[in-house]
């Protein structure tokens, strides 16, 4: 299986304690996701985050409706925590939150491995400019949110 990496981070300035309670909720990946997905939470609330948790979703990829199922396999608030596709869009994915305090505020640090059908080839094409994007909107909506300087981020 062919894998592919995606790393971002994102200063924010609002303490970890503020900032871990945000991501903590499902129902606010509604907010960071963008709009064109059309994402939704499809798990009745309130969801529990522990490990072991199962959340579904509903979304629209490139207009093809998908569902998607992740399971929380790592919980360590406020530290991070870890989600992992168990059924949708891609043959593996597996992104780590993590949250460290620095400079009076927390960087928010996201690293996905992933694979996809039809490998190298469909990530170059679709897969890793899409995942791009959707975390572009997420630093966005972030900053907006919680305020922050794009010149701080990693």
């Amino acid at each position: 299986m062919n894998m592919h990496e995606f790393h971002d981070e994102q200063w924010l300035p609002r303490k970890r304690d503020e900032l871990v309670p945000f991501f903590a909720d499902a129902l606010n990946l509604e907010t960071i996701t963008p709009p064109w997905l059309h994402f939704q939470v499809l798990t009745p609330v309130p969801i529990e985050m522990r490990v072991g948790q199962v959340i579904d979703y509903r979304l629209r990829v490139h207009g093809v409706p998908v569902r998607w199922r992740s399971e929380i396999t790592v919980w360590d608030p406020p530290h991070r925590f870890v989600d992992e596709q168990r059924r949708g869009p891609y043959r593996l994915w597996r992104h780590e939150h993590a949250f460290c305090e620095q400079d009076g505020g927390t960087l928010c640090v996201d690293h996905v491995r992933y694979a996809v059908t039809g490998g190298a080839l469909v990530n170059a094409l679709f897969v890793a400019r899409d995942v791009r994007r959707i975390f572009a909107f997420r630093r966005e909506k972030l900053r907006a949110l919680f305020g922050g300087d794009a010149r701080r981020d990693g």
